[in-house]
């Protein structure tokens, strides 16, 4: 089985070269070829001999992903990608434009583990782990289909990061990295449901990310009712992790707070939120929940939502309510998942 070169570090990738008795700059030339002008195959690297080209394809390819589908809101503009994998599995991303530039949500796993009761990523549960270069090419297919570079990344699609952890780390390396994209690492978001070992693995990889933890309860009988995976990680040995985080790295934790009507919206939850918090160098991003046919849980009104937000407000905390954005495509926060394609029942 090939070997994917868009997974391999720009030291790996020289290895290679060297290995097949070519000089070491054509590393630097098909490095940038896949990671600055996004090449889909090696036939599109023009200035390296058939020769060379040859040689890498005995052991080495460039797998590709292709658009299955491709829907734009009509409301923001959002776009979300579904992408067909070489194995058949699929994918989601999703592009969404602001003032301050495009950002992008990318996938890290065909499916979820996680069980999460109010999101569609965890609907099958997970198939597979995606690889460096999958995580890449969703963003490098995307910018080539708009002709727009990003300004901003977040790892909140479907799957658990933290789950993914070695691939991870090397994604957000590569991505960083100003012989690629060279996106600022703070520039670069990663959610996760706490997996604590690996959080703090992450804190000792000293990146300069922001560390997002899907919190979504304000104490741990709530968050075991909406998060099965608290009842392993409890919520307090989560908290105190992220504490963990900010101490070693600087970065300012985000809390994201699914807001589900009538399980963890009360003005209780926000005063026991308010005291959780009074102390801590932080933000609480709040998401009135986006609704899955899959699913009862539904948001709170918007004046309840505004409420709630105020009342953290009054108490010292910093919380904002994030704007929806491509609901009306089901590419908001929670909705998007491994897609069945319909009429083959592959997935």
């Amino acid at each position: 089985m090939k070997k994917d070169l868009r997974s391999l570090t720009f030291e790996e990738l020289q290895k290679v070269i060297e290995e097949i008795g070519e000089k070491k700059y054509r590393g630097e030339q098909i490095y940038s070829w896949i990671h600055k002008k996004y090449a889909s195959s090696l036939e599109d690297m023009t200035n390296i001999s058939l020769k060379t080209r040859q040689k890498l394809s005995e052991d080495y390819e460039l797998e590709e992903m292709t658009v299955e589908q491709l829907q734009v809101s009509q409301i923001d503009g959002t776009r979300k990608y579904l992408f067909k994998l070489p194995d058949g599995n699929l994918i989601e991303s999703v592009l969404m434009h602001y003032n301050h530039g495009d950002s992008i949500c990318i996938s890290s796993q065909a499916g979820c583990n996680m069980g999460c009761r109010f999101c569609a990523s965890t609907i099958g549960g997970k198939v597979r782990d995606l690889t460096t270069g999958e995580m890449l090419n969703q963003i490098y297919r995307i910018m080539s289909d708009t002709g727009r570079r990003i300004s901003n990344l977040v790892v909140m699609g479907t799957g658990e990061p933290l789950d993914n952890y070695d691939n991870l780390v090397r994604f957000i390396r590569m991505l960083s990295d100003e012989r690629g994209v060279g996106l600022s690492q703070r520039n670069i978001t990663v959610s996760t449901c706490g997996i604590i070992p690996n959080m703090r693995k992450l804190s000792d990889e000293k990146f300069q990310i922001t560390l997002a933890l899907s919190l979504h309860a304000s104490c741990q009988e709530e968050r075991e009712q909406l998060l099965p995976v608290s009842r392993k990680y409890k919520m307090d040995e989560v908290i105190q992790a992220c504490d963990e985080y900010f101490l070693k790295t600087g970065r300012r934790i985000t809390y994201e707070y699914a807001m589900v009507d009538g399980v963890n919206c009360s003005p209780e939850d926000a005063d026991r939120l308010a005291k959780l918090f009074a102390h801590r160098n932080c933000h609480i991003n709040l998401i009135p929940l986006n609704p899955i046919s899959e699913s009862s849980f539904k948001g709170p009104r918007r004046r309840d939502a505004l409420d709630f937000c105020r009342r953290l407000n009054d108490r010292g905390i910093n919380a904002t309510i994030r704007r929806s954005m491509g609901q009306d495509i089901d590419g908001a926060c929670g909705q998007l998942r491994r897609r069945w394609k319909e009429g083959d029942g592959s997935c």
